[in-house]
């Protein structure tokens, strides 16, 4: 244990010495500070290490410090071990070979929480959510007939699933999975293959000359995937977008200013970045001419679009580029390094904060503990809010903008869930998966694949209904997994309800394209933003005349 613990210490010092660069403690008095304050931790750990009640690792005292010491900075600089340093470059860069599923560990198991990629290994072989992945094999070799030298994933960590699974391109492994409701194992032969972790997942044209677009998230590839979605809407005819940013949490920045210069002109400021340090100050202008300056264009957002979409919200709004439809932002704008620390770990560190063209400045504030930050995205939003005088800005064409937190929409359209306003409890029922689980009833006609039992009750083609019936069997549902139903709710809640029972049966059944494309046509938020065009368009008009 001591020696982890030398080593561990180590780690907080070299971690320590780059922190330091960044404030200039190069003094000889600096460094006698930070001396006698290694000298406090190291012998803080060495004493829980010795004395404690129970043996501790000394990597878990030293990680748990570090990223302490990092929350009392602000929200969101933190420390990563090197599993989630590794998971999170794995991210940005798009790109990674295995089966494409995301699992949790729960209860002893291993579960499938979200729709495999589309076009994955594991999409083709019909792994669903919720599955359980039960076992993980390879042929043993030489064996006629070919035989599996099964593991049993009982009690494992979601890690010792990953490098079971991840693999050379083209190689396969053996799964079974337990589908709640099937009396039997499962068994899959899944070739590995890459997988493309996509932003941009669907893209299609929302009515005769609108396109839409809907962005996910920000990552190495979302540009050029924009580029593509771009290019195949102008080629159905597209004369005018809307771009969907709605629970988009950001990513990289370049990839913010980039996703910008595609509907802006050569020059135009996109973003300006401040900080304490000389090399985090900087004006990031576009670089060309985009090639779609030119079309009516509507933005949505809501109150989870951060960072990145909150960047690109605010040079549309301040060049007069678009009209911003839905809810203020959520105010997540610091600038952010990632860094590699040492043995594998690494450190997201806010060394400034953006600000728009019109000098907004994106951030909202927050509270000592960050309560009232973090819980933002889950309060009701004003449609107004009070400013102080110093807040106002003026976006090109003079028109009123505010600073002081988050990017507001030039039209507020509530819509905290998939474009839905719904009640305390129908929001609860979406947290916890509920119409998740529900959507296993659900198998589509013609899937000769194994099913649950009370999945065959509900046998879906393309264009299907949710029906009252099925409400009520989802009512049904809910007392069964003893949840106390607030039939008021469920009432007044019932064209959200059917809408996310079919949405998340259309996930898994026909993939998130088509399921967007449903939802899309009862989105009561997005519908609403259809009628903005016309102000777009002036918006456009607008702009041509001052030139």
């Amino acid at each position: 244990m001591k020696t982890r613990g030398l080593s561990a210490a180590a780690a907080v010092i070299v971690l320590s010495t780059v922190a330091g660069g960044f404030v200039g403690a190069h003094s000889g008095a600096s460094q006698d500070r930070l001396n006698d304050r290694y000298e406090v931790y190291t012998k803080a750990l060495a004493a829980v290490e010795r004395e404690y009640v129970e043996p501790i690792e000394g990597s878990r005292l030293v990680y748990g410090s570090i990223d302490g010491m990092l929350r009392t900075l602000d929200p969101h600089s933190s420390f990563l071990e090197p599993k989630q340093y590794e998971r999170m470059r794995e991210q940005q860069s798009g790109r990674y070979y295995g089966i494409g599923i995301t699992i949790v560990s729960a209860d002893g198991q291993i579960i499938v929480t979200l729709p495999p990629f589309e076009g994955s290994p594991a999409y083709r072989a019909g792994i669903r959510r919720n599955d359980v992945i039960a076992r993980v094999g390879q042929p043993i070799p030489g064996k006629t007939p070919r035989q599996i030298a099964w593991e049993e994933t009982k009690g494992w960590q979601t890690e010792d699933v990953v490098k079971r699974v991840k693999g050379p391109k083209g190689t396969t492994v053996e799964i079974s999975i337990r589908r709640p409701g099937v009396d039997t194992l499962i068994d899959l032969t899944v070739e590995r293959d890459e997988i493309q972790i996509t932003s941009v997942r669907t893209a299609f044209m929302i009515a005769p000359g609108t396109g839409y677009v809907r962005m996910q998230d920000f990552i190495e590839t979302t540009d050029e995937e924009l580029g593509r979605a771009l290019e195949k809407l102008k080629g159905l005819g597209m004369q005018r977008l809307m771009l969907d940013l709605r629970d988009n949490p950001g990513g990289p920045l370049d990839q913010a200013i980039a996703v910008s210069s595609r509907f802006l002109k050569r020059g135009q400021m996109v973003v300006q970045t401040k900080g304490r340090i000389a090399n985090v100050d900087h004006t990031y202008r576009t670089e060309s001419q985009g090639g779609y300056t030119d079309i009516p264009m509507i933005v949505l957002t809501n109150r989870n679009s951060a960072s990145a979409s909150e960047i690109v919200s605010g040079a549309m709004q301040d060049h007069d580029r678009a009209l911003l439809v839905g809810e203020t932002t959520f105010g997540k704008a610091l600038v952010q390094g990632v860094y590699s620390i040492s043995q594998g770990a690494g450190l997201a560190l806010t060394t400034g904060r953006y600000y728009t063209p019109s000098q907004r400045m994106i951030q909202r504030p927050w509270d000592g503990a960050f309560d009232e930050y973090l819980t933002y995205s889950f309060r009701d939003q004003a449609e107004k809010r009070d400013h102080a005088a110093a807040d106002l800005k003026y976006t090109d064409a003079g028109r009123k903008v505010y600073s002081g937190g988050g990017i507001e929409p030039d039209h507020f359209v509530p819509g905290p869930v998939e474009g839905f306003n719904p009640s305390r409890f129908s929001r609860m029922l979406k947290d916890r998966g509920a119409f998740v689980t529900f959507a296993e009833r659900f198998t589509k006609e013609g899937d000769q694949r194994p099913a649950a039992k009370s999945a065959a009750l509900h046998k879906v083609a393309p264009g299907w209904q949710v029906t009252d019936a099925m409400v009520d069997e989802f009512s049904e549902f809910l007392a069964s997994e003893r949840v106390r139903v607030d039939q008021a709710a469920l009432k007044n809640d019932v064209a959200f309800i059917k809408a996310m029972i079919r949405f998340e049966a259309d996930i898994d059944l026909f993939g998130i394209e088509e399921a967007r494309r449903n939802l899309s046509k009862i989105d009561p938020q997005l519908q609403s933003a259809l009628g903005y065009f016309e102000g777009a368009s002036q918006l456009l008009a607008m702009k041509r005349e001052s030139r």
